[in-house]
């Protein structure tokens, strides 16, 4: 009899390597090879750690980098307008929640978009099920009908604090998941979205017909001494939904430091984007974080450019 010891640090979907999830040992009987089931089952275990979540939060979920899987809720049954502009889920619509695994419990950040009769059931089921709230407020000036967004940041059980989620969000119209999403061809964005690209020093994805952009912060950021990924809601967002002519509307909340956010609010209204709100959307980050909503619809590459301004006021990853 041979035995083979396979040890790995590949990622798996439990935020953990093959290390530290499990020591797959193959007994082999009359020289028979190696198959890799064993491995294969403990991968397939540590992911069934995410699974139990999804299963709670009554959709899937999507990893992101550091370990986190995300789970996107988009108010698609919403018809919020501003400036004229109907607009879209992506855009400043999409409520989400994120954990990433602590020890043998989880955290878990997010934000929910509702409306203002929501509010109050939502908070109480939230509470409820022990999912603290940590910022309550608007992150736009003057849309129709009125979105309140609700933070979240908590710690415990991850599957617990999910069906939480889960039972709080059932309580607004939000819609379920697509049972059999179709397949999009590539929107035309009707701007140049390279040149915004590159104007900006970063790359993004198209999501529902918006360009969204997510730029880092140079810093560890910390929340009760767990570091937080970008992903879970501390990377400035700039979001451009197009608007015709090669103009798009722009939206999303720069993630500042103290010190930083006059520079950055200057350099937005010099580039003539408004700035809708600024407050916070924790409460034991560190170091402490403010959180800059704008707004405008103007030409695309000009816009960019007036993003980029403020961007180089801040310790933005490069």
């Amino acid at each position: 009899m041979r035995t083979i010891i396979l040890q790995s640090n590949v990622s798996v979907r439990g935020g953990r390597s093959l290390a530290t999830a499990a020591v797959a040992i193959i007994a082999l009987f009359c020289g028979t090879p190696a198959t890799g089931q064993t491995a294969n089952s403990a991968l397939n275990s540590a992911a069934s750690d995410w699974k139990q979540v999804e299963d709670a939060m009554g959709r899937p979920g999507q990893m992101q980098p550091g370990d986190v899987i995300k789970f996107a809720m988009p108010r698609k049954d919403l018809h919020v307008v501003l400036d004229g502009v109907q607009i879209k889920p992506g855009l400043a619509l999409g409520s989400w929640a994120a954990f990433k695994r602590d020890g043998s419990g989880a955290m878990v950040m997010g934000d929910l978009v509702l409306t203002e009769v929501e509010v109050q059931p939502v908070m109480a089921k939230l509470q409820e099920g022990g999912i603290h709230e940590s910022a309550v407020h608007n992150h736009l000036i003057g849309e129709s009908p009125r979105v309140i967004y609700m933070h979240i940041a908590s710690h415990g059980d991850a599957v617990q604090m999910a069906k939480t989620i889960h039972d709080a969000v059932a309580l607004t119209k939000t819609p379920g998941p697509d049972a059999s999403p179709a397949v999009q061809p590539p929107a035309e964005l009707g701007f140049d979205q390279k040149q915004v690209e590159q104007i900006l020093g970063h790359n993004g994805k198209v999501n529902g017909g918006v360009l969204q952009i997510a730029v880092p912060r140079a810093e560890t950021i910390a929340d009760l001494g767990m570091t937080v990924p970008p992903s879970m809601g501390v990377a400035t967002a700039l979001n451009f939904q197009p608007t015709g002519n090669g103009k798009a509307a722009i939206t999303g909340d720069f993630v500042l430091l103290g010190n930083e956010v006059n520079p950055v609010m200057k350099a937005l209204r010099q580039n003539g984007i408004a700035v809708t709100a600024l407050h916070s959307h924790m409460l034991m980050e560190e170091p402490r974080l403010f959180f800059m909503h704008f707004w405008a619809n103007d030409d695309a590459v000009k816009l960019a450019k007036g993003l980029r301004a403020a961007l180089d006021y801040t310790n933005s990853s490069k």
